[in-house]
């Protein structure tokens, strides 16, 4: 069998997103309390937009993926989709913002932990996916194939330079459509906790041994610059 038949197909932006909506709605319920947060996560969700919301539960049910969004959305939503012309990768990072925000600005500090602690957990799992697509095709789940069984699709929206090494892979993101969002929106503020956490945690639930020196932001330095190191 051909390794292109396989490779297993990435998964969509709307799963990636309801993953990441979970992860949020667990975290701050966990650290706030039932009614607490999810005040807290109902609001950021409203102030994204319910009918965008509804499209992107829709579509990951659709594609047979569990979720916490429908415990927010009633069962008619009357209201109009906000950003039906947009990515997905740009409805990921206004629903993560808006949500954040409910949390950093009455929780300050405590909220960013909440927030870095439902992306650490997130991509923890997502790495821990990542390694399985890897086992599934024989491999082993070092640096050499991490990208190649990466979950998410790297679409033509991503402006990328990737250098393989022993035992490394170094990246540099020139252009990043979550990042770009956030700056756009003015919502930087939140996106760096995504950024901070995101892709240390994947790549140790892909390897424990796996390490990421992430020394540039797009957020900051106007490029993410990374080193995915594993280590003996």
């Amino acid at each position: 069998m051909s390794e292109e038949k396989l490779m297993m197909k990435a998964l969509s932006m709307d799963i990636i997103t309801a993953k990441m909506f979970t992860e949020l709605h667990l975290s701050i319920t966990e650290a706030y309390g039932e009614e607490e947060g999810r005040k807290l996560v109902k609001q950021g969700l409203e102030a994204f937009g319910l009918k965008d919301a509804e499209t992107m539960a829709k579509k990951a049910t659709a594609e047979g993926q569990n979720h916490s969004f429908y415990e927010y959305l009633p069962q008619v939503v009357e209201v109009e989709e906000k950003y039906a012309d947009l990515t997905t990768f740009a409805r990921f990072s206004k629903m993560f913002a808006q949500i954040s925000k409910q949390v950093v600005d009455k929780y300050e500090e405590e909220g960013e932990d909440v927030i870095r602690r439902a992306v650490e957990r997130y991509g923890r799992k997502r790495g821990e996916g990542i390694a399985q697509r890897a086992r599934s095709n024989g491999l082993e789940n070092n640096s050499d194939n991490y990208l190649k069984n990466y979950d998410m699709a790297r679409s033509e929206l991503f402006e990328v330079d990737t250098v393989y090494k022993e035992n490394e892979v170094e990246q540099t993101f020139t252009y990043c459509p979550f990042g770009q969002q956030w700056a756009d929106d003015d919502m930087g503020k939140y996106g760096i906790l995504y950024c901070q956490v995101i892709d240390p945690s994947v790549a140790k639930g892909y390897n424990k041994n796996f390490e990421v020196v992430h020394d540039q932001y797009v957020l900051r330095e106007g490029q993410c610059h990374f080193q995915f190191q594993m280590k003996k």
